[in-house]
């Protein structure tokens, strides 16, 4: 069994080819440890004596004390060394950021690593990777400085990417739009440890709720399916290599087999999976897991003050296999208690222009309590001179109930996105088209048919 609580919650770590070198790998990893991580750090060079202002120990053998985890960022030739004397120091987790392996055809090298990671130890992720970030142990593997590239806030989205440059890359993007994650994992070579170990191990997290990955090919297409089954928890995954050329550029990137891409259609939608068909798109649904309920049904209300919107929320709404949600009666008594006699009650469901807070809130009401409703979407053109702020209280209150999930969506300028900020940080995923948020809608009411 893996103890994966050393790579992401260790208590020492070993920076085995630190650096005094500014901005080289090994003085950015050890930079990393040095400000941010809370247990010990030890930084092992045989060619000084002091790195970063801490004593540096000639081979991880001469560490004091026990070591968790050791990050390995040594020339290739020297890993296997290198691993085995982490073997004789009991190490039970190595991250190998070291790259020169089955990448550029040298699986000797690489099969090496395996039989040792297999047989005495460590276990390893990696070769070839960023390695690990931890956003609330603060673990970080990345050799790519802060000043550079941003890390997230603490949440509870995971994201597992086979690739560091579309690691990195993603990381920067989600840190830079305030999404939180829990852990990231840069795996590349998966010369030990694979993408189906890491859902299985997120699928146990109690810090992560849904689950992200970048994949190029898997080695075990069983095992996958079997630990997505197992995780029960949204995962959504960004598969690269759909294309013969991209199935070629798969090969030589990772050392992966990137395989029939109609293949892994069948396997995801075998194993719950969802598929992305890029990054925005994957974060779009990872945002809406991690902040709503799946829907019980494809019965969908929209709730608007602008009758175009709500048109195109309409077609939008059809053409992600979902279904306008009549009310009830019990619904349209209320409704019609408050609005004017110009707005009928339909679906969409327009408040019309001059719609105020007041108007929404019984809209949200009714269709928190209609049993004919399973999700709603919430369209508001905050430019309106009627709509008080009020409103935005309204939806945050009904989300909070988490009977159905609610999608909003507005657009503009300053006034509307510092609305828009409000809803999303209290939990409201929102959007600025609505086909965005009808697509998201749709994944969650095709994974609540699942369950």
């Amino acid at each position: 069994m893996t103890d994966f609580n050393a790579f992401f919650d260790p208590r020492s770590v070993a920076v085995i080819g630190a650096s005094r070198k500014k901005d080289s790998i090994g003085e950015v990893i050890m930079h990393n440890f040095i400000q941010h991580f809370r247990g010990k750090s030890y930084p092992v060079n045989p060619n000084a004596k002091q790195i970063l202002g801490k004593k540096c120990y000639r081979t991880i053998t001469d560490v004091p004390g026990s070591v968790d985890m050791a990050v390995i960022a040594v020339p290739a030739k020297f890993v296997p060394q290198v691993m085995r004397e982490c073997a004789q120091k009991r190490v039970p987790a190595a991250v190998i950021i070291t790259s020169g392996f089955s990448e550029v055809g040298n699986h000797e090298l690489e099969e090496e690593i395996t039989r040792i990671a297999r047989t005495t130890g460590p276990r390893v992720i990696g070769v070839n990777c960023l390695g690990v970030f931890d956003s609330k142990t603060d673990v970080d593997t990345l050799f790519l400085p802060r000043s550079k590239m941003d890390r997230p806030k603490r949440g509870n989205v995971a994201f597992i990417s086979q690739s560091g440059a579309v690691g990195s890359i993603v990381l920067d993007w989600i840190a830079s739009r305030g999404i939180g994650m829990s852990k990231f994992v840069s795996y590349g070579n998966a010369t030990d440890l694979n993408d189906y170990d890491f859902i299985e191990f997120l699928g146990r997290d109690a810090n992560t709720k849904v689950i992200c990955s970048y994949m190029e090919g898997t080695k075990d297409g069983r095992k996958l399916m079997a630990a997505a089954k197992k995780a029960k928890k949204p995962i959504i995954v960004l598969k690269a290599g759909r294309t013969n050329e991209g199935t070629s550029a798969v090969s030589s990137h990772t050392g992966s087999l990137a395989g029939a891409d109609a293949v892994y259609d069948a396997a995801f939608h075998q194993s719950n999976i969802i598929r992305a068909n890029d990054i925005e798109e994957m974060f779009d649904f990872a945002r809406v897991f991690s902040k709503q309920p799946p829907a019980r049904g494809k019965k969908v209300m929209i709730i608007t003050n602008g009758g175009g919107f709500g048109v195109l929320a309409t077609d939008a709404i059809i053409q992600n296999g979902l279904e306008l949600a009549k009310w009830d009666s019990k619904s349209r008594k209320a409704l019609k208690k408050v609005l004017p006699w110009y707005a009928p009650v339909h679906n969409p469901m327009d408040l019309v222009g001059d719609a105020n807070a007041a108007r929404y809130k019984v809209a949200l009401d009714c269709a928190m309590d209609d049993p004919n409703v399973d999700a709603v979407l919430c369209i508001t053109l905050f430019q309106t001179t009627s709509l008080e702020p009020d409103v935005v209280k309204h939806v945050i209150n009904f989300s909070k109930r988490r009977k159905k999930p609610i999608v909003g969506c507005a657009a503009g300028g300053k006034y509307t996105h510092d609305n828009m900020k409000r809803l999303e940080d209290a939990g409201v995923p929102m959007y600025e088209a609505p086909h965005e948020a009808a697509k998201v809608l749709g994944v969650l009411a095709k994974y609540g048919g699942r369950l």
